[in-house]
C-alpha cells in the first residue's frame, strides 16, 4: 500500500493574520515557543496567549479543554513538546512517545472543538527515514524505516502530522505542519543528558575552558552531517506559513546546508576559546549519518534563513554565559 502524501503546491492561499488575533503559543517557554513569541510581539501582535506548565499541563486533557473554553484562541502554534538528544531519546522512549502524543491530541482536539481557524503543528526532521535520499524532500515521509535512536519521538510527531491531515480532510480547516531541521539559539536546553548536539557541545567546551581541561571527548565518530537552523529564523518562517501556506504536505524549514559534527565542534571550540585536545568516542552512537532538508518549498514562498551558523553559535554562547547557566554548570 502506498502511504506517501501526494505533493502539494508551494502556495495555495493567502490568509493574513490580524494583529488583534488571539494566538495561543503552546510551549511558549521553550526554545521554539519563546522565539515565536518574540517575533510575533515584534510584528505587532497584541493578543498572545502562552500559559506555562504551572498554569496548564498540556498532558491533562480536562485542563486543556477548560482553558480553550475560557480563552478561545483563533490561531494555535503548537510548539510544545518533550524533546532531547540521542541519550535522552534512548533512555526515556516511553516518556517521549507518551507525553508528545498526549500534548498533541489534547491541544488539537480542543482546538477543533472550539473552532480554531488556523493551527500550525511543529514537527521535526527526524520524521524522515534514516536512509532517505539527501536533501530530504517532504514526499519522503513514510517511505522507509526511522532512525532507531529517536524512533519514539519521531512516531509521535508523525502521528501529529496525520492528525492535522485528518482534520483538513474531515473538517476542511486550513491547519498545516512545518518540519524544522535541528534547531538552536537562546533559550536552548543545555542539560548534560537531555540536550541536542549543539548545546551539548557548547556546554562541554565551555566547562572544559572553565576547568582548564586538557581534552574534550565527544560522542561518536564526528563524521555524521547535521543541518542547523537558528530558532529566530524558524520563528519568521512560522508566521509566513500561517499567512501563505495551505496544503496537506508538511513544509521543511532549514538552511539546505550541512556540516560534519566534527566541523561543528571545531566552530564551538573556536567560539568558546578552547585550545585543548578534541577526541571522539566511537563506542557511542552517531545517530543518523546525514540529514539535510530540501527547502525549495518554503523558499518558493519568499523565506530564506538570515542568521549564519558562526553568528548563531556566537549569539547562543553569549546568551548561555550571560544567563549564568554556564558558570553555574546547570542544564
Amino acid at each position: 500500500m502506498n502511504t506517501t502524501i501526494a505533493a502539494a503546491p508551494a502556495v495555495t492561499s493567502h490568509r493574513p493574520l490580524r494583529r488583534s488575533d488571539r494566538i495561543f503559543v503552546a510551549g511558549r517557554r521553550g526554545l521554539v515557543g519563546s522565539a515565536v513569541w518574540r517575533h510575533l510581539s515584534a510584528e505587532g501582535f497584541t493578543e498572545l496567549l502562552g500559559p506555562d506548565s504551572s498554569e496548564m499541563d498540556l498532558r491533562n486533557r480536562t485542563a486543556v479543554r477548560d482553558w480553550f473554553s475560557l480563552h478561545r484562541p483563533r490561531v494555535v502554534i503548537l510548539a510544545a513538546a518533550r524533546v532531547g538528544g540521542i541519550k535522552a531519546n534512548a533512555t526515556w522512549p516511553t516518556d517521549f512517545i507518551s507525553d508528545n502524543l498526549r500534548i498533541q491530541v489534547n491541544v488539537m482536539d480542543a482546538a477543533l472543538q472550539h473552532g480554531v481557524e488556523r493551527l500550525l503543528f511543529l514537527g521535526s526532521s527526524c520524521i524522515y527515514p534514516r536512509e532517505a535520499s539527501q536533501p530530504i524532500r517532504e514526499e519522503a515521509l513514510l517511505t522507509g524505516p526511522l532512525e532507531e535512536t529517536n524512533e519514539a519521538y519521531a512516531l509521535a510527531k508523525i502521528a501529529g502530522i496525520m492528525q492535522v491531515r485528518a482534520v483538513r480532510r474531515q473538517h476542511g480547516l486550513p491547519w498545516i505542519c512545518a518540519m524544522p531541521t535541528n534547531l538552536y539559539g537562546p533559550g536552548d536546553n543545555f542539560h548534560p543528558e537531555r540536550s541536542h548536539v549543539l548545546p551539548s557541545l557548547i556546554r562541554r567546551f565551555h566547562e572544559a575552558c572553565v576547568q582548564q581541561a586538557p581534552k574534550v571527548v565527544n560522542w561518536g565518530t564526528g563524521t555524521p552531517r547535521r543541518e542547523l537552523l537558528h530558532v529566530d529564523d524558524l520563528a519568521r518562517a512560522c508566521l509566513l506559513l500561517l499567512e501563505r501556506y495551505d496544503a496537506d504536505l508538511p513544509v521543511n524549514v532549514g538552511t539546505g546546508e550541512d556540516l560534519t559534527i566534527r566541523e561543528i565542534a571545531e566552530m564551538v571550540a573556536s567560539v568558546t576559546g578552547y585550545e585543548g585536545r578534541v577526541e571522539w568516542d566511537p563506542s557511542q552512537p552517531d545517530g543518523t549519518p546525514r540529514k539535510v532538508l530540501d527547502i525549495s518549498r518554503i523558499t518558493a514562498l519568499g523565506w530564506k534563513p538570515e542568521i549564519s551558523l558562526s553568528d548563531g553559535i556566537r549569539d547562543t554562547y553569549t546568551w548561555y554565559t550571560s544567563m549564568g547557566v554556564g558558570s553555574a554548570g546547570r542544564g
